[in-house]
């Protein structure tokens, strides 16, 4: 569908139309021709991509891919082929394929999918050629291309056809290889330090182990009602229970809230827990992993983001308990309605009389965000009414052992040293019940804490965020696949 103020012209689809029109045409050519349009298995074949690298004059190769390009010249035809991994020239010769084939290989549309046989050789230019001596028609395509560079404009396009996105965008597919690296390096990094990859539950009986409102759904020979999961953390910390001392899940979770550039209904993050670590343990963990990753994947700590220098060599911590204090004059030990007075004094809008802690808190993390900053910053000191599964500092009352992780202007980790003590935590629950009625009491989950758990330090970072940050994409749509979208 057309961009924001743009108008498909009745030309436009005139002319689509016939091209669709003439690839129907194309394909029954084929057909009279005894061949099949839509090909048989092509086993054996190499990366594009290896076959450029390793290449020898002379030597044969075995590649399939996608026909980006065509241009005839008399009795010969070169023509560009790209699989996932890159693309080379083809060159065919009238003489070589006989009458026949070659009036097949010059009647392929742009987009059609082959398996070529052939040799390597330079042009007089020099590039890196293949002679086709065989080809075989894998996939004829029945809808035309976009025009590279007019075609690609709607971003909404992209995003709901993803799949043509990535046939024509060379910085779409080199998006998603990087993220594809970027969950491969976590693993690694994770699994070398010998965490444990495990999977639990995206069906819970209660929402919990993050704030977030649920996607539910209904078990028929259960006869239950089930929540699509906000967080794997519950299942996770009962691991540690079990005695699995070291775990860590790539997991895909989802929030029935907004869309925007930073948000998805359906994301993936990475959580982890280690026994008898604690949120500084979390600290070192994290700043060691993504500059690990950056590394890795990008051959560097020095990153852009939207046009702002991030140097990965250099973390910084702030204290929220301060920032609320000098920013609204607001302490953790203040009663309600003086927080709502500070607030409002201060220009925050409040609707209703009666508003939470948690709310306010809430209001107050979006206004006091941090907006950028030349490395990444680890906000500390959050306030208990935010952190129901995170222990209390000793030495201060109503403060928790918790950060957060903000780069770029976003938050992308969150961790914690994990509250183990079942009476408080039940207590905890007890109170968020109250405030909440929606809210149930994780029952099973103190039973668990019962049998012991060990101190922990736990972590969750959001991989799509994350993956923003290393592609420099602007939006979180960006880094998905395919992002939810209202229905056209």
């Amino acid at each position: 569908m057309p961009g924001e103020g743009e108008r498909i012209s009745v030309k436009t689809m005139e002319e689509k139309n016939e091209l669709i029109e003439q690839m129907y045409k194309n394909m029954q050519k084929l057909v009279d021709a005894g061949i099949s349009p839509f090909g048989q298995g092509f086993p054996n074949v190499q990366h594009v991509e290896d076959v450029v690298k390793e290449f020898s004059e002379g030597k044969e190769c075995r590649i399939a891919g996608r026909v980006m390009a065509s241009r005839v010249m008399g009795k010969s035809i070169f023509m560009d082929l790209r699989d996932w991994t890159g693309k080379v020239q083809l060159y065919g010769n009238k003489t070589a394929l006989g009458e026949q084939m070659f009036g097949v290989l010059k009647g392929l549309d742009i987009g059609d999918i082959i398996g070529v046989d052939g040799k390597l050789f330079k042009t007089h230019s020099g590039e890196n050629t293949v002679q086709i001596t065989s080809f075989t028609v894998l996939s004829k395509i029945l809808r035309p291309l976009p025009e590279k560079w007019h075609g690609l404009k709607d971003v909404e396009m992209r995003y709901r056809q993803r799949y043509v996105d990535l046939i024509m965008n060379d910085t779409t597919r080199k998006i998603f290889k990087t993220r594809i690296e970027i969950i491969k390096y976590i693993r690694e990094y994770l699994n070398n330090k010998m965490f444990l990859e495990v999977e639990t539950p995206m069906m819970h009986p209660i929402a919990g182990g993050a704030a977030g409102k649920p996607f539910q759904t209904h078990h028929e020979t259960l006869d239950i009602d089930l929540f699509l999961r906000i967080a794997p953390e519950i299942y996770l910390k009962k691991l540690l229970v079990g005695g699995f001392d070291k775990v860590y899940e790539i997991n895909r979770s989802f929030r029935n809230e907004g869309i925007s550039t930073r948000h998805n209904p359906e994301f993936t993050m990475i959580e982890v827990y280690e026994a008898y670590s604690d949120c500084k343990g979390m600290m070192d963990l994290t700043e060691g992993m993504v500059r690990y990753v950056a590394q890795k994947v990008l051959g560097t700590e020095k990153i852009t983001y939207q046009g702002k220098e991030i140097d990965l060599s250099k973390w910084e911590k702030v204290s929220f308990a301060d920032l609320m204090k000098n920013s609204f004059g607001i302490s953790v030990d203040d009663p309600l309605p003086s927080w709502v007075d500070k607030l409002k004094k201060k220009g925050v809008n409040i609707e209703g009389e009666k508003v939470s802690k948690t709310q306010l808190l809430n209001i107050i993390g979006d206004l006091v965000e941090p907006t950028g900053g030349a490395h990444p910053v680890f906000v500390v000191d959050i306030f208990k009414e935010l952190s129901p599964l995170a222990k209390e500092k000793k030495d201060a009352p109503g403060i928790t052992d918790r950060f957060e992780l903000f780069m770029g202007g976003m938050e992308i980790a969150n961790a914690y040293s994990e509250l183990n003590d079942p009476i408080d935590q039940k207590e905890r629950f007890l109170a968020q019940a109250k405030e909440n009625p929606d809210a149930k009491v994780d029952y099973d989950f103190i039973n668990a804490l019962e049998y012991g758990m060990p101190p922990a330090g736990g972590l969750g970072i959001g991989i799509d965020r994350l993956t923003m940050i290393l592609t420099d994409s602007p939006s979180i749509r960006d880094v998905i696949l395919f992002p939810q979208m209202r229905p056209e």
